[in-house]
């Protein structure tokens, strides 16, 4: 019988961050163009939460491959398509496998859990899963050993898979009607696995290695893999709205020339101007859209799913609390320094650092988007950064003179200005929570 684990505060904390950028695209759609949502009634730009997410899950990776922050030494996951190929990679590398039949098997075993795979007849996506599998790191090393150590059995299956799955492709091409042929061809893709299962030791043993075990970013942005019915989910411990801009969305289309070198070049060494004529003009030409704002975006951990996704996963209580305690420190260090790097190296755009970040605890969620429906007015309402500042830290000390379920918790702040208006707040007595000066504080 489960038990619910003790926690270091309330099980829910919350993070609520303001930033300033000017002329960047962090995130955009099929066509180039800035995101956007209509609130308030008025359009607002927007940067996805799945692009928040993504860069926060890769910034504190990295940390941690890295050996800096507090998750070194801890299993981190990748969420890729690759797993057949880096499966093959291992078996070539550390066991000595030629690189095809390596290849070869890897992917017939990963097909034999349900896995779909790319058209064969395209190889740019011949050998990678049709979904992208979240996994840990090391999951395709493990897979690799446990092919190795049965490697003679592991080939005999292997061939006698793939010649079931030639025998079901010829089935399909003998039906005559269309219709038929696509309904038959959804329901027998995977049938080879049916007739030619995977062995139950072999199969457990890949499940294990494709399994969320200890990865911290999986415990704690979890994953969803309906494709393997016996390998689980997990219902991740982080909510993330998508951040959107307090005021009104402005845009720019920004028209841009690219030198040609070459024929610059000869234009500078021409000898009449009619040479010089023929060099004349761009290389090339055309847009890019860029926007500038100030965002609002928020962020929940609960603290209890996160240890219980970590013993979920097999950790033991005092593990999972340790680990769980990183975690929550390397998350909101993600939270605060993570940015979307779309367009890093035209508008240097992760170098933004926020202008205030709230970080407090609670028996529930609270999510402040409510106090920018009405969109700032920088004609009225001055700066949008400092305005949205004094707007939201109003708005949690109305709330917090309402609830008991809710502590002031603390802020930090990176801006000057934004530093006066809490100067400001505090002589009005309308800032409950406590001033700090480094990311470890928020959570002190």
């Amino acid at each position: 019988m489960s038990t619910q684990p003790s926690l270091p505060g309330r099980q829910f904390l919350s993070l609520h961050l303001l930033e300033t950028v000017a002329a960047v695209l962090p995130v955009r759609d099929e066509n180039g163009a800035p995101k956007s949502i209509v609130y308030g009634g008025v359009e607002r730009h927007m940067i996805t939460s799945q692009a928040r997410r993504r860069a926060e899950r890769v910034h504190a990776r990295k940390r941690a491959n890295s050996g800096i922050g507090p998750l070194k030494g801890h299993t981190m996951g990748i969420r890729t398509r690759e797993w057949a190929l880096i499966t093959a990679r291992s078996l070539e590398k550390d066991h000595g496998w030629e690189y095809e039949p390596a290849l070869r098997t890897a992917r017939a075993v990963l097909e034999a859990l349900n896995l779909k795979f790319g058209d064969p007849a395209k190889k740019t996506v011949a050998n990678l899963t049709k979904v992208l599998v979240f996994a840990p790191e090391d999951a395709g090393v493990r897979i690799a050993a446990h092919l190795a150590a049965e490697q003679q059995p592991v080939t005999a299956w292997t061939e006698d898979f793939i010649a079931a799955q030639k025998a079901e492709a010829e089935k399909r091409k003998k039906t005559k009607k269309a219709t038929e042929e696509e309904q038959e061809g959804d329901a027998n893709e995977n049938a080879a696995a049916t007739k030619v299962p995977l062995p139950k030791t072999l199969r457990t043993a890949v499940l294990t290695a494709l399994a969320p075990r200890d990865a911290i970013d999986i415990a704690l942005y979890g994953r969803f893999l309906a494709e393997v019915a016996d390998s689980p989910n997990v219902d991740g411990a982080v909510q993330s709205s998508h951040a959107f801009t307090v005021h009104e969305a402005e845009q720019i289309d920004d028209f841009f020339a690219a030198a040609d070198d070459a024929k610059l070049d000869r234009k500078a060494n021409a000898l009449d101007f009619l040479d010089a004529a023929d060099d004349a003009g761009a290389g090339m030409t055309g847009y890019q859209s860029l926007i500038s704002g100030t965002f609002y975006r928020h962020a929940v951990l609960d603290r209890a799913r996160l240890r219980n996704n970590l013993r979920a996963a097999g950790m033991a209580e005092h593990d999972a609390e340790t680990a769980a305690v990183a975690a929550e420190e390397e998350f909101v260090n993600a939270f605060v320094d993570a940015f979307p790097e779309a367009k890093r190296n035209s508008t240097a755009s992760t170098g933004t650092l926020p202008g205030l970040v709230l970080a407090f605890d609670g028996d529930r969620p609270f999510n402040y988007a409510g106090a920018f429906q009405r969109p700032i007015d920088e004609l009225t309402d001055g700066p949008a950064g400092a305005a949205a500042v004094r707007r939201l830290l109003e708005h949690h000390h109305f709330v917090t003179q309402r609830r008991t379920d809710i502590q002031p918790g603390n802020v930090l702040t990176y801006d000057l200005d934004i530093n006066a208006v809490l100067g400001e707040l505090k002589a009005e007595k309308k800032l409950d929570a406590k001033e700090v000066v480094t990311i470890e504080g928020l959570t002190t």
